[in-house]
């Protein structure tokens, strides 16, 4: 019998800290994969948010 292995790579998704807070409308979402092993906790990346014209804080949400 096999066994079941977890993957060690999952999909997150990133939203923008900044847009939401400012109540504008629209979100700036990314699809991005981590390591479960190397990346336990909630994951933080600076990326473009195309509605408010800059680069931006992005952190994983459930």
């Amino acid at each position: 019998m096999s066994k079941k292995v977890k993957d060690a790579r999952i999909q997150v998704i990133l939203e923008c800290t900044e847009h939401k807070a400012s109540g504008m409308p629209g979100t700036s979402r990314y699809i991005t994969t981590k390591s479960r092993k190397n990346t336990p906790g909630r994951m933080e990346l600076k990326k473009y948010n195309p509605i408010l014209k800059r680069m931006t804080i992005h952190k994983e949400i459930k």
